[in-house]
């Protein structure tokens, strides 16, 4: 099918010819700049198939590898995700002229603000700022959904969850593998694991269906962001379209620009905040990262990003290396943001001083002679 490209100032998308360019495809909202496909796309579907595979043969029908139309991946669901961005590498993705390997300076040079935004970002310092939400105990209270999913796995299986409040921290942070060999000392064979986390991972999708309230707090919060013309994004490891319809159901959909999600083939929590700050038009040092999880302030400061950290699970002094901490989001005003970035100040249209460097005088030694 022929097709051709429409760019405009904030996106750019592949149409097919005769479509009208005032109907963008969703989901594209990248700069002009670049181009982001799927990354890694050859690996991403054999890594996609193998695991299909290995769902299927141990369930014993492939019917049992999704949920209401949703396509199960519990590695990416209850697994310890890497931080990434340690020394500020970015993801690689690909383009006509080859691939091109994008990291934390790359972002931030080419995200540079025009001479018009510049101008307007001057009268309207808050719209120069970009907000990631992460989904989990952020957006969406993923602490229950996860904690009556394993509760109505061992339920079917016949077992007991341990009520330790470090073992039941565990099973909300910690991988599948981990917490079935190691917190709940269930020996299986590697078969039966892979059934009891393919399991595990319908559970979850099955409550999140239900699922409808957001965060205490957050609706307001994104309510005056938005009122101060802010983008927001949201990341997870979730597919697109069960976040999407999650969202709708929390009539949050509205208030979020952009969307990363398990399409994107993202491999770790940093370059998933590189994702947002890209599909938001924002270089990464002008975001700011609202998480709940230490690792994830760590990937966020990897990625020159300011943090502000939600007190929950996590006590505040686990939290001491974010930027803010807060117990939750309506202790926040939109003048907070302008305070993360305040000692950092602005490089336009300020009065510079000018440093002359002065040779210091000589001291004239004289001798007075008494006569």
């Amino acid at each position: 099918m022929e097709c051709t490209i429409f760019r405009s100032s904030s996106s750019s998308s592949i149409l097919p010819l005769g479509s009208s360019p005032a109907q963008p495809l969703p989901g594209s909202r990248f700069p002009t700049w670049v181009r982001l496909p799927r990354l890694k796309h050859s690996r991403s579907v054999g890594y996609y198939h193998r695991n299909r595979r290995s769902s299927i043969n141990a369930c014993g029908s492939e019917e049992n590898a999704s949920v209401n139309g949703f396509s199960i991946t519990p590695h990416k669901i209850f697994m310890e995700e890497a931080i990434g961005a340690e020394y500020g590498e970015g993801f690689e993705t690909f383009r006509p002229d080859g691939p091109l390997k994008i990291d934390v300076d790359f972002l931030n040079d080419r995200l540079q603000e025009g001479f018009l935004k510049r101008i307007r970002y001057a009268m309207k310092p808050d719209e120069a700022y970009g907000l990631i939400f992460s989904w989990d105990n952020v957006v969406a209270d993923t602490r229950a959904l996860k904690l009556k999913s394993w509760k109505q796995l061992a339920s079917e299986e016949g077992k007991e969850i341990p009520e330790d409040g470090d073992a039941q921290r565990l099973l909300l942070y910690a991988g599948a593998d981990h917490v079935l060999q190691k917190i709940l000392l269930w020996e299986k064979a590697e078969s039966e694991l892979d059934r009891l986390k393919l399991r595990i991972s319908q559970l979850y999708y099955d409550n999140l269906l239900k699922f409808s309230e957001p965060v205490d707090g957050l609706e307001e919060w994104l309510d005056a962001v938005s009122t101060a013309r802010i983008p927001c994004a949201v990341v997870s490891s979730l597919e697109r379209r069960s976040m999407v319809e999650a969202l709708d159901r929390m009539g949050l959909k509205k208030y979020f620009h952009a969307i990363v999600s398990e399409e994107d083939g993202m491999e770790s929590i940093a370059h998933r905040f590189l994702s947002a700050s890209m599909k938001l038009d924002r270089k990464p040092s002008k975001c700011v990262v609202f998480e709940d999880d230490p690792r994830g302030v760590t990937a966020a400061h990897n990625c020159t990003m300011m943090a502000v950290a939600l007190i929950g699970v996590h006590p505040a002094y686990v939290l001491g290396q974010a930027d803010l901490a807060v117990a939750s989001f309506n202790e926040l005003s939109v003048i907070n943001l302008r305070r993360l970035f305040a000692h950092k100040g602005s490089s336009f249209m300020d009065l510079q001083k000018q440093v002359i460097e002065r040779t210091p005088t000589t001291r004239k030694l004289t001798i007075d002679t008494i006569f």
